[in-house]
């Protein structure tokens, strides 16, 4: 579980393929003494192994799918990404509940500036729609950020000027993918709802037997 405030932005020192899998290691010199082999790390918002700790290089590896339906699947060597390592007991949640399980990836429409702010754009698909509402939570590249807008599937999202520079945000443009996680929480109130309306409907047949 992870929460959304990035630690560090890492860069990708190298890809390789082995045994079937992607390798990918990541150069991390503020988090590498902290990293253990076998913690949870989340990579653009994307939940991985670290296999292998040597000197600030961690190694990760990618599996079919997660190269499949993440952006990891793209990633090549240079590429800058955002990391967080796993919460502990007692750590502070500045963000919200992240479980690094991608829902789906969006193309980034636009970064527009207005006022103060900067101004990220990107399309939801229909069937996640029921999990967005506007000042709701959402993950986008393992970020923690807020929507400030949603309207006909478009969620726009404000960033501050902190957020652009300590994330890999201030890397990607217009028609980069990228990793979006909706709001965990929002996915338990609507299994919560499924299981009154069925336990409801069932009761109701009962009644007429």
């Amino acid at each position: 579980m992870f929460s959304g405030i990035v630690e560090e932005v890492g860069k990708v020192k190298r890809m390789s393929e082995h045994g079937g899998f992607s390798v990918c290691e990541i150069m991390c010199p503020k988090m590498a003494e902290e990293i253990k082999e076998g913690d949870s790390i989340s990579v653009n918002g994307v939940c991985l192994t670290a296999e292998k700790v040597s000197g600030d290089i961690f190694q990760a590896s990618l599996s079919t799918q997660t190269q499949r339906e993440t952006n990891l699947g793209l990633i090549r060597t240079g590429e800058h990404v955002n990391l967080e390592s796993a919460l502990k007991m007692g750590d502070k949640i500045g963000g919200h509940f992240l479980t690094g399980h991608i829902d789906f990836m969006s193309k980034l429409r636009n970064l527009d500036s207005r006022g103060g702010s900067i101004i990220l754009s990107f399309d939801i698909p229909m069937q996640f729609e029921k999990y967005t509402a506007k000042r709701g939570s959402i993950g986008v590249e393992g970020i923690s950020l807020t929507i400030a807008e949603f309207n006909v599937r478009e969620v726009k999202i404000f960033l501050v000027p902190f957020t652009m520079e300590n994330t890999n945000l201030k890397y990607r443009r217009p028609g980069d993918m990228l990793n979006i996680e909706v709001d965990l929480l929002a996915k338990y109130v609507e299994k919560n709802l499924d299981t009154r309306n069925h336990a409801g409907e069932s009761s109701g047949s009962a009644m007429f037997v």
